[in-house]
């Protein structure tokens, strides 16, 4: 009993030491890196790259992200409001069903995890809070109570794979529902959002053949499918499917419609697919080009979000948030504008001699010792150096001008050196 007691307070004493000495350093903070100064760089824009957009559940508001930031703005448009502005890079933001709170991926933590916050940007709290197998992508359940989003998952190589998990939002380690095709597979899996009755999530995959990713896939065949994972009985199904594939799943709100993203040869555009009757059509043939050739962990096309109506839908393209009546195909600009500043970090310029006269060699080649033990030789920069084994200087071993020296390879009375040269001006 005493030497238990023993331990535990010994435990105690280093606990208490370790907080002290964790205590004395300064914790990392994303919003005010201490990595260099900084200064304002004051924006006015009225366009965007890469937006992502929802509306609100009564159609009266609209919110998306744009360099990093979050904004709302009445669904006509105008003056854009910050919500979650700084240092942090937010995006994604998706509104809670009843219109109070708004989920979010944010790296304010540290990696890229969801959070929400209230719809006036208050209360921003984590939901999720992984150092590692970072996600991005949140999508509410119907009810309010459950966040569903994708978890990065990597192979041997940084590339890797999307699993779609499930989170009550007030936290905890989430439920796998979507796992990865294999522990080697390298490729995307993503894009999750749920129906509107919260029977179904739609997700985006890649179907191609194999395990391995693939730069510059052909984006002309059937790369994406838009597949939907049954909440109730756990099947998996394919949604859309067909050449130019099929990505950014958005189903509407009475379910009978699913939008999505395609490509035609080199143009993406966006479809509306009727889930009753198979019929697929193009409504709006100018979207930028989504990222089915490459590696596109955030998505492959930003997100978008009908109206309450069912009709319209509110997507991004072309620098602009746009509406478009999915039944007669007019489409309409909403505006906005961003006034405001970012704050930006100097560079580190770290101050690197690029030719100095002297310096210290990191690697060498081909290290050799002689058949009597007393010598070593190997190449460094090219040239062939021999150093006693008992220690002291390297020396060169031959006087060559600009041709460069390999492979050294003793004789057998340690007397020679065979070694091959080779001389870029004269290539032999």
């Amino acid at each position: 009993m005493k030497y238990g007691v023993f331990l535990a307070g010994a435990a105690l004493a280093l606990s208490t030491t370790v907080a002290a000495e964790d205590d004395k350093k300064e914790k990392w903070n994303v919003a005010a890196p201490q990595i260099g100064a900084t200064r304002d760089v004051a924006i006015d824009v009225d366009e965007g790259t890469w937006m992502s957009v929802d509306v609100s559940p009564d159609g009266r508001r609209i919110a998306f992200d744009l360099l990093g930031d979050i904004y709302t703005m009445p669904i006509g448009g105008g003056e854009a409001t910050a919500i979650a502005e700084g240092m942090p890079w937010e995006m994604q933001p998706r509104w809670s069903p009843d219109g109070s709170k708004i989920a979010f991926t944010s790296d304010r933590g540290g990696g890229d995890n969801i959070w929400i916050m209230n719809a006036d940007g208050s209360d921003k709290q984590p939901v999720t809070k992984e150092d590692f197998r970072l996600l991005n992508n949140p999508t509410w359940s119907p009810d309010g109570h459950y966040i569903a989003a994708r978890k990065h998952f990597t192979t041997q190589r940084s590339l890797g794979v999307g699993e779609i998990w499930l989170y009550h939002i007030s936290g905890g380690g989430g439920v796998p529902l979507v796992k990865k095709p294999s522990e080697g597979h390298q490729k995307e899996l993503g894009e999750p959002i749920f129906s509107a009755d919260g029977r179904y999530i739609y997700y985006s995959q890649n179907v191609t053949p194999g395990a391995t990713f693939i730069y510059a896939q052909d984006s002309n065949g059937d790369l994406f499918n838009i597949r939907r994972y049954d909440m109730e009985t756990g099947e998996i199904t394919t949604a859309v499917s067909g050449e130019g594939g099929s990505v950014r799943p958005a189903p509407s709100p009475d379910g009978s419609k699913i939008a999505f993203v395609r490509r035609e040869r080199m143009q993406s555009k966006l479809y509306i697919k009727d889930l009753a009757t198979g019929e697929e059509r193009a409504i709006y043939n100018d979207l930028d080009r989504d990222l089915q050739e490459i590696w596109a962990v955030h998505g492959v096309y930003p997100n978008m979000d009908w109206m309450p109506n069912g009709r319209d839908l509110v997507f991004w393209a072309g620098g602009k948030i746009r509406r478009i009546n999915t039944e007669t195909g007019a489409s309409s600009v909403i505006p906005f504008r961003v006034n405001a500043t970012r704050t930006v970090v100097a560079a580190p310029r770290p101050d690197v001699a690029v030719a100095p006269d002297n310096f210290r060699t990191k690697m060498v080649k081909f290290a050799s010792v002689s058949p009597d033990g007393r010598f070593v030789v190997f190449e460094s920069l090219g040239k062939i150096y021999v150093k006693p084994m008992s220690g002291g200087s390297a020396r060169r071993l031959t006087r060559q001008g600009n041709d460069f020296e390999f492979f050294p390879s003793w004789s057998a009375d340690s007397r020679r050196i065979a070694y091959v040269s080779w001389n870029d001006d004269t290539l032999g």
